[in-house]
C-alpha cells in the first residue's frame, strides 16, 4: 500500500526509539495496535451496516410449495432428476414473456422501498398489488426517489 521497504522501516524504528525512548516504545506499540484493531472493528461494522441496508428491500423468498415440486418432476424421476424451473427458484430470471406485454405501466416499485423494477423483473411478482407504485417513465421513478433495480436495470429506449 505505502511501499515501505526494509531500510525505511529500520529508519522509522530508530527515530521512534530516539524520540520515545526504550521504556515508552512497548506502550506506544500496544496503544497503536489497539487503535488499529478498533479502526478495523469500526470499518467492519460500517460495512455490515451498509450491506444490511442494501438487502433491506429484498423480501424473504417464499417457501417452495410441495405441489409445485411434484408437478415439475415426473413420477419416475429420482432426486437427481429435473428440479423446478429457474424462473420459480431464482427471482433474477425474468418471467416468461407473454405474446402481448401485460397491461399497465412499464415500471413499478414497492411502497417504502428504494428500488424500482421493470415489468418483466423477477422481483415484481413478489410485490403485493396494494403495495405497488406504478410509473410510466424511468425519470418519474427517479424523481420520486427510487433507484433502478440492479437485477433488471430498467431503462427507456431512446
Amino acid at each position: 500500500m505505502f511501499d515501505i521497504g526494509l531500510q525505511e522501516l529500520v529508519l522509522i524504528f530508530v527515530i521512534a526509539l530516539l524520540v520515545f525512548g526504550p521504556k515508552n516504545l512497548p506502550q506506544l506499540g500496544r496503544s497503536l495496535g489497539r487503535a488499529m484493531r478498533e479502526f478495523r472493528r469500526a470499518s467492519d461494522e460500517f460495512r455490515s451496516t451498509i450491506e444490511t441496508n442494501l438487502q433491506m428491500n429484498e423480501p424473504d423468498p417464499p417457501p417452495a410449495s410441495p405441489v409445485a415440486t411434484t408437478e415439475a418432476m415426473p413420477a419416475t424421476s429420482t432426486a437427481t432428476a429435473e428440479a423446478l424451473p429457474d424462473s420459480v427458484l431464482d427471482p433474477h430470471v425474468p418471467q416468461e414473456a407473454a405474446a402481448d406485454p401485460p397491461p399497465g405501466e412499464p415500471y413499478l416499485a414497492q411502497r417504502g422501498a428504494k428500488l424500482f423494477h421493470g415489468r418483466d423483473c423477477g422481483w415484481v411478482r413478489r410485490i403485493a398489488e396494494p403495495e405497488r407504485v406504478y410509473f410510466k417513465r424511468v425519470s418519474e421513478a427517479r424523481e420520486a426517489g427510487y433507484v433502478a433495480c440492479p437485477t433488471c436495470e430498467p431503462w427507456e429506449p431512446a
